[in-house]
């Protein structure tokens, strides 16, 4: 069928599944052609993914007045404005758990599925483009399903794929993956060819992601969290390969990660979720020697040379379901060090990664929470001021909380590195003021926690100031009255 004519079997009121991970795999015809047709007859629907889409969609579907709820995960700046506006109901999940919840009834299931392919074989099974997420699962779960077949996508994509999904509970068997690269799966989505409801045949290009280079501040967090390993590895408790590295979506943390490209180690792996620039320099430097995800997401320059080059990869690399890539069960297994972003962290240790002032939604909890709790290091990396000064990424206590002080082992800024592992609630605030604070800050910061300790409490607080930098923030446009 023409895109049109597939975007018809979607009715108001519908469940979609859309592939799609971090920009990459996500189906691209249909939903264009879904949004023209909700400019000309409005319809609603409740759309589900793996997590952001590409080629701006989810801020074109927005516009259009399609979008009635939007889960687990988005990214797009004018959808962005529809959720803090009340207009579309976001639901913000754990990425590992929503198949989780449509299996086991919890959440419903997509009445239609649409999943880019770049083949469908013999057998009508579906082999899935840069990325798996939550494709497989919705395909399962779905009454029909429509695929989109790509035909700008490499042909070395196929067999680039491990399809493996959990029984339902309670009978299931352990997830049996104990090393990175191992394939426990299938390399294409198994479906019954009665459900495919529709195929599309388009020709278009990967989105290519918006990748800030790395800076200063972001190699003097790289340069903190090397020499951190530097010393686990003196200290005999971690190996000169380090663990499986896990590594956040974002400029930050793949700047972060291209700083290991120069550092003492060798014969890294990755398990992660998205696979970014950094895994292909690591990978060209001789520094990586396999990497596991559920999706390839690459800048323009970094996508040109790797999927126009994809056999050079191929055997170094594999793409699973979302649910798989980060299960807690698999992660606390392999004992991963999970470097994940943060937008603020408060002196306590716990982490906002979502909540710009509290309040608005920013993108996301995406995969941070998934491997927060079960990972062998929990990391959480930010610039320490934002907007010239005006915020401090860290604050007497944090407007949202995502990761709360128990999940969080290690933080770093440009300023310094915070080993919070063993100490108490009053020992980690002075580590965190000591090592992390920008010094236009760290002054406030310990007449607060000096006041705070005067009055006294195992967490230390003054309740009715501890949100006073965000309110200062909101009235004055910067954190600290001047």
């Amino acid at each position: 069928m023409s895109a049109a004519e597939a975007a018809l079997l979607i009715e108001d009121g519908m469940t979609v599944g859309i592939s799609g991970f971090g920009g990459a795999g996500d189906a691209k015809a249909v939903p264009l052609a879904l949004v023209e047709r909700a400019r000309q007859h409005p319809l609603k629907i409740d759309l589900v993914t793996g997590a952001s889409l590409g080629r701006g969609l989810d801020g074109l579907m927005s516009e259009a007045g399609l979008l009635a709820r939007r889960m687990p995960f988005q990214g797009d700046p004018v959808l962005r404005r529809a959720i803090n506006e009340g207009q579309v109901m976001f639901v913000d999940q754990h990425l590992s758990e929503l198949i989780e919840q449509i299996r086991h009834g919890q959440l419903k299931a997509p009445d239609v599925a649409v999943i880019e392919a770049v083949a469908i074989t013999e057998q009508g099974h579906i082999v899935p483009t840069s990325s798996v997420g939550n494709s497989a699962s919705f395909a399962a779960f779905a009454r029909q399903v429509i695929v989109e077949l790509n035909l700008a996508c490499s042909p070395h994509m196929e067999g680039l794929h491990d399809i493996y999904i959990p029984e339902t509970r309670p009978d299931r068997a352990p997830i049996p993956l104990v090393r990175p690269d191992d394939r426990i799966g299938a390399p294409a989505i198994a479906i019954d060819p009665a459900k495919i409801a529709a195929i599309v045949i388009c020709d278009t290009p990967e989105t290519a992601l918006p990748i800030l280079p790395p800076d200063e501040e972001t190699q003097a967090i790289a340069d903190h969290l090397i020499a951190f390993f530097e010393q686990e590895v003196e200290a005999g408790r971690l190996g000169a390969s380090l663990a499986p590295l896990q590594v956040g979506v974002g400029s930050i943390a793949n700047a972060v990660m291209h700083g290991l490209v120069d550092a003492p180690f060798n014969n890294l792996v990755q398990y992660s979720e998205v696979l970014q620039d950094s895994t292909f320099a690591l990978f060209d430097a001789g520094k990586l020697l396999f990497a596991s995800g559920c999706s390839i997401t690459l800048s323009g320059e970094c996508g040109q040379r790797v999927f126009g080059n994809l056999e050079k990869y191929k055997d170094r690399l594999v793409l699973r379901p979302q649910e798989i890539s980060n299960h807690p069960e698999v992660a606390r297994r392999l004992g991963v060090i999970g470097i994940n972003t943060a937008l603020e962290f408060d002196i306590y240790g716990n982490v906002n990664s979502t909540h710009v002032g509290g309040t608005r939604m920013m993108n996301g909890i995406g995969g941070s929470g998934d491997f927060a709790r079960s990972a062998h290091l929990s990391i959480f990396v930010t610039k320490s001021i934002a907007k010239g000064g005006a915020i401090s990424s860290v604050v007497p206590m944090a407007g949202h909380v995502d990761h709360t002080e128990h999940d969080v082992d290690i933080l770093v800024t440009e300023q310094g590195l915070a080993d919070l592992r063993g100490l108490a609630p009053r020992e980690r605030a002075r580590v965190v003021i000591d090592n992390c604070v920008h010094p236009d800050y760290r002054s406030a910061l310990n007449a607060y926690f000096e006041a705070a300790c005067a009055r006294g409490g195992h967490t230390p607080h003054l309740i009715e100031r501890a949100l006073e930098w965000h309110i200062n923030l909101a009235r004055h446009g910067q954190m600290l009255a001047r």
